[in-house]
């Protein structure tokens, strides 16, 4: 990604110049980093609400409640792992700040959930087939909520900020399923693995 930034920025400034627009691109790099600003200071309130929410869940046993609302879902798709395992509570209440639209909030939940994970696999360069499935669990998530789009809609004038909820929550449902699939023929293609994995086993290429 830092990459692709650097390109766009070089071919920005290489054609501002070919164009003779160079003010026009200065004066865009100002405004934008004006508005990245303001970007973040409006998102700050509402992750900092849904954040200090989740932590409140967490000290209050209601991720465990949750944990043992998912463990189906979660036995089924994560085969192997047993139910009172931590890493289950971690995906959980990542899956919870996921369907309530706070991608950023869920950003060190599921952090944690992967370092439990890789402590499973024996901290091995390759990753687990949970693993895998855990990222695509965690990217291409439902959102119930849409908070986050929700907040930016109405920052920018929005009568109806959530009007979009039918579309989203079809979008990701439907994304999610797609992922799912996926990852579930590429386990039935290759050699399942262990939970936790044996010692000095070799982990499962997938």
């Amino acid at each position: 990604m830092k990459w692709i930034f650097c390109g766009m920025i070089a071919l920005s400034v290489v054609f501002g110049a070919l164009n003779g627009r160079m003010p026009q691109v200065s004066n865009a790099a100002i405004s934008s980093c004006a508005g990245a600003v303001e970007l973040v200071l409006s998102l700050t309130g509402a992750m900092c609400l849904w954040s200090g929410i989740m932590n409140v869940a967490d000290k209050a046993g209601i991720t465990k409640a949750l944990a043992r609302l998912f463990s189906p879902l979660l036995g089924f798709l994560f085969k192997g792992i047993p139910k009172d395992a931590p890493v289950l509570k971690s995906i959980s209440m990542n899956i919870t700040a996921n369907l309530l639209g706070l991608g950023n909030a869920a950003t060190p939940l599921g952090i944690r959930a992967m370092k439990e994970l890789s402590e499973q696999n024996g901290h091995s360069p390759v990753a687990s087939s949970h693993m895998i499935l855990f990222v695509v669990l965690n990217t291409a998530s439902i959102q119930l909520i849409p908070t986050t789009i929700a907040t930016l809609r109405f920052k920018h004038g929005s009568v109806s900020p959530l009007d979009i909820m039918p579309a989203i929550l079809l979008t990701s449902v439907i994304s999610l399923s797609c992922g799912l699939i996926a990852v579930k023929i590429c386990q039935r293609l290759t050699k399942p693995q262990a939970y936790p994995p044996k010692e000095g086993a070799k982990p499962c290429r997938q």
